[in-house]
């Protein structure tokens, strides 16, 4: 069955190609180190810089759980989401385990982000706002899981020809 009959596949398709994105261009060279600044040598940061000020200050002097969480994005997480994204596409039911075993990291490592959000030195000014835009990387990991629960999370019938795999 195509990507656009399955709107939850859909939906999470969309949902990690924004997040593999971000995570490539935002956490990445902010997990090696790359300041996020007006005059960052990596112009993404440059543009992180405004929404740092505003609502999250400690991408500005980042602590070392920030760092681990970018870290984690940077170096696992984005590149699993590329093998995830071929799995949606593909449906491919390999990628279950791993999907549940991401979903968990995700979730954790949200946890982590948020707490130190919440509980660090500078709090967001706008909670709503802040968390418009980030309590979705919490909350589609759980999807996700849900999606993946099944033992076929894509069904033989669904899937023509998987037989071989």
């Amino acid at each position: 069955m195509p990507l656009y009959k399955r709107p939850v596949d859909l939906l999470l398709f969309a949902f990690y190609c924004i997040s593999v994105t971000y995570g490539l261009l935002f956490s990445l060279p902010e997990a090696i180190g790359v300041p996020v600044s007006p005059d960052s040598p990596w112009p993404p940061l440059q543009w992180l810089y405004e929404w740092a000020i505003a609502e999250e200050p400690q991408h500005l002097n980042p602590p070392i759980t920030l760092l681990a969480s970018t870290t984690l994005d940077g170096f696992v997480h984005s590149p699993f989401l590329l093998v995830l994204l071929y799995a949606l596409w593909q449906q491919r039911n390999w990628i279950r385990l791993w999907a549940l075993l991401f979903a968990g990291s995700s979730v954790t490592n949200m946890f982590f982000y948020f707490y130190e959000t919440f509980n660090g030195a500078h709090p967001p000014a706008n909670t709503l706002y802040y968390l418009m835009f980030n309590l979705p990387w919490m909350l589609m990991p759980i999807l996700l899981a849900w999606r993946m629960w099944p033992e076929q999370p894509f069904q033989p019938e669904q899937v023509a020809g998987e037989g071989a795999q």
